[in-house]
């Protein structure tokens, strides 16, 4: 099943994902760091990188929802997309839900953190069960992959 969304010939959403793994990932962290050491640095880190996160999740899903649109629904890769997308879009609320929370609080010289590392903690969690149905979608099948080779 090809990707709808192409750029140069290569499927868009597949291209993006790794933006959004990678700020969860660093916001996540960078929360942790400062729970542990109170440098405002690393929260500030931790903020940036969950607003990017979530812009770029934003980002990722447009291409990746056009894509799941066109897979057959009598295709068991539709159930495995769908569960894919709930996934991503329940990690990217409790990212979202950290970073209004804790995005106030940028010039407190001891910003607290309230609920930013369980979400940001559930949200990786997630992210990463989707990325594991994601390789699913791809290795097993097929979805974003041409079907005949071209040399």
């Amino acid at each position: 099943m090809r990707s709808k969304v192409k750029l140069g010939g290569h499927p868009v959403h597949p291209m993006l994902v790794a933006f959004p793994v990678a700020f969860y990932t660093a916001a996540f962290v960078c929360y942790v760091v400062y729970s542990f050491n109170g440098d405002a640095f690393w929260f500030k880190v931790a903020v940036v990188a969950n607003i990017a996160g979530v812009i770029t999740a934003l980002a990722a899903a447009i291409p990746g929802f056009i894509d799941w649109l066109f897979i057959p629904s009598d295709a068991s890769a539709k159930k495995t997309g769908f569960f894919h997308m709930i996934f991503n879009v329940v990690a990217l609320v409790c990212y979202a839900i950290a970073a209004f929370t804790v995005c106030n609080k940028w010039d407190d010289p001891q910003p607290t953190l309230g609920l930013a590392i369980p979400l940001t903690a559930t949200g990786f969690v997630l992210t990463m069960v989707a990325g594991f149905l994601g390789w699913a979608l791809i290795q097993k099948h097929h979805v974003g992959v041409d079907d005949v080779a071209q040399n």
